[in-house]
């Protein structure tokens, strides 16, 4: 994909680092956009990286500010020393909206940042004016609290850090990256899945299925903020049933309030921003601008 007329010399923007309220720090990359207009905040999937959203990034530059970041542990920002938990997590995002330091911002969470956008907006949801969730885990989905799906979160545990010190991992993305600015593939390709990167997966999905109870027993409330679920169509390395059931839960996610849709992306499995950043980007476009 070539860069977009007028980017910057990285396509995912100028380097910047935020720092959290204990004293970390979180690498994060900035594109501008005309003023007075929302920043766009990308939150990656469990385990990604800021480069995971470089296509949906290049498709919205120049129409839009837009934010991209690795969170503690992941990419080019040092590990944390506490618990990866939900709660965490989403504190951490708003110490970064803190930091970028716009009246307004649209949150953009892939997978598990779906889950870490809605509890910091909930937190501060008078300066967030969208939010779209991006194939997102979701608590209404009864398989999260499966035996099968523990069975597989342990053997990724064990497999995982194994498979990464092989390289083998990050050779699969190679084709993923082909999506991308040739920068960001780099980047992508030396981060996503590396060791590192894979310690930093497992400190994520370490508390995961509690974290996920928890959203029930206590669902985020972001008021009337307009939410658009994007949803992949493809049950491409989940199956048939899988997809069937995280489908249905993003369709209630997407019923369950004023201001909401429900958007399926028709050509692609879970990675919606690598395989359809122009789907990606238009809903979030559309929440920018509404």
């Amino acid at each position: 994909m070539a860069d977009p007329p007028g980017a910057p010399r990285h396509s995912q923007g100028e380097p910047d680092r935020a720092p959290t309220r204990d004293g970390r720090t979180l690498f994060l990359q900035r594109t501008p956009g005309p003023p007075d207009t929302p920043v766009v905040v990308m939150e990656a999937g469990m385990g990604a990286t800021r480069s995971s959203w470089a296509a949906v990034q290049c498709a919205v530059a120049g129409r839009a500010p837009v934010v991209v970041y690795d969170r503690s542990g992941l990419g080019r920002s040092a590990p944390d020393p506490g618990p990866r938990t939900l709660h965490r997590l989403a504190a951490d995002l708003n110490d970064l909206l803190d930091h970028v330091g716009a009246e307004r911002y649209v949150l953009a969470g892939h997978s598990w940042g779906g889950p870490i956008v809605r509890v910091a907006a909930a937190a501060r949801p008078e300066r967030v004016a969208g939010i779209v969730l991006v194939d997102p885990s979701d608590e209404g989905c009864d398989l999260y609290f499966t035996a099968s799906f523990a069975i597989r979160e342990r053997i990724a545990g064990v497999l995982l850090p194994l498979v990464a010190r092989t390289g083998l991992v990050r050779a699969a993305l190679r084709p993923v990256a082909r999506a991308l600015p040739a920068d960001a593939a780099a980047d992508l390709r030396a981060e996503w899945l590396s060791p590192a990167g894979v310690a930093g997966y497992l400190a994520e999905s370490a508390s995961t299925v509690e974290d996920l109870r928890g959203l029930r027993a206590d669902p985020p409330d972001t008021g009337a903020v307009p939410v658009t679920v994007v949803s992949g169509a493809r049950p491409d390395g989940t199956g048939r049933r899988v997809r069937a059931a995280m489908n249905a839960a993003h369709a209630a996610r997407a019923a369950a309030g004023p201001e909401r849709r429900h958007v399926l992306a028709l050509r692609s499995g879970h990675l919606v921003p690598l395989s359809e950043p122009e789907l990606v980007a238009g809903e979030t476009l559309r929440l920018v601008r509404p």
